[in-house]
């Protein structure tokens, strides 16, 4: 089955991908962070006897324990789980659908961390995924609520709707024009926040960021959602624009053009150097430059992580060697 990433969805030109990420806890049990190995254990066969009953075969259970470091961060690169759900070993565990577009973490910060992704600008198709997963645990499970505050998680800003509503969006032209701060400051004050692709504390390699909402106290899940496609749209139209002024200017064209030279004649690709010249490429896709279809670059760019590397490729242990595969790899895609 084809994975989830590989498609090009509603505005994709700019916008990569959706996620909508719910969390919730087991009344019954406390959070992951005071639960021993065997009461994370119990949390987990709970939850897994509701999603597997019938014999579903939609969904892998994995746990991370069985995992190598690289398969974890490899999860991680892909968007599966979270870096730090990737250091996570014994107690905890992820449900996986076939074409990866749902993940159900167990036992990272809360009990269940329930995402979906959707290629493109997704927001409601993807909430309603979630939502439905979520009533079927919540008919079987007795979930940690109170009315007056919502849903009960380990960390407070996660209190009310514990919902994170997230799009991936390249914004190569805006950064280039030095707007990202303004941006930035501007969305804050809407209760959203930019950061780069792999959430807090991580850079905007290639030009990929990630705005969410922050609020999620004091306000419903629909109403985040609007919020949040409405500000996306609108860094959208100012991407386009902006993507539109840079072209006009022969020197970007070169630039573009420079870029694909070198991915399409490269021996030797770093990860840093990869996602420089894939961003600039991408950009030239989006604006019809460059005959390329953005499915093909957009798996690209989630496939030639390190780990996402060394994972798929025994001979790919060290930063060189995948260099070089990451330059065949490349190579052989835009030709």
């Amino acid at each position: 089955m084809s994975k989830w990433y590989i498609d090009k969805g509603d505005q994709g030109d700019i916008v990569l991908s959706t996620r909508i990420r719910l969390a919730r806890n087991l009344d019954e049990f406390p959070f992951p962070a005071k639960l021993d190995i065997a009461g994370k254990n119990k949390v987990n066969e709970l939850i897994k006897g509701i999603l597997f009953e019938n014999d579903r075969k939609d969904f892998s259970y994995i746990e991370m324990k069985d995992l190598s470091r690289i398969q974890a961060v490899s999860l991680a690169e892909r968007h599966l789980i979270s870096p730090e759900f990737a250091a996570k070993k014994d107690g905890s565990a992820l449900v996986l659908s076939a074409d990866e577009s749902v993940g159900i973490m167990l036992c990272e910060e809360d009990h269940i961390r329930l995402q979906v992704m959707k290629a493109g600008l997704a927001l409601e198709e993807a909430y309603d995924i979630a939502d439905k997963l979520d009533s079927m645990l919540d008919a079987k499970l007795k979930y940690a609520f109170d009315e007056r505050i919502g849903y009960l998680t380990q960390c407070p800003t996660n209190l009310g709707t514990a919902m994170r509503a997230s799009v991936m969006l390249h914004l190569p032209a805006l950064t280039r024009c030095g707007q990202m701060n303004r941006l930035a400051n501007t969305v804050s004050k809407l209760g959203l926040t930019i950061r780069g692709a792999y959430g807090e504390g991580s850079q905007p390699k290639g030009d990929i960021y990630q705005i969410s909402n922050q609020i999620t106290l004091g306000i419903t899940e629909e109403t985040a959602i609007a919020n949040l496609k409405s500000i996306v749209l609108q860094l959208v139209a100012q991407e386009r624009a902006a993507a539109a002024e840079i072209i006009k200017n022969p020197v970007e064209e070169d630039k573009i053009f420079r870029a694909l030279g070198v991915l399409g004649n490269a021996r030797l690709l770093s990860t840093d150097e990869f996602m420089e010249l894939i961003s600039v490429v991408r950009l030239g896709a989006a604006r019809g430059l460059v005959d390329i279809p953005i499915e093909k670059i957009n798996e690209l760019i989630v496939s030639m992580q390190p780990a996402t590397i060394s994972a798929a490729n025994a001979d790919a242990s060290t930063a060189s060697a995948r260099d070089v595969i990451r330059a065949k790899t490349v190579r052989e895609s835009l030709i």
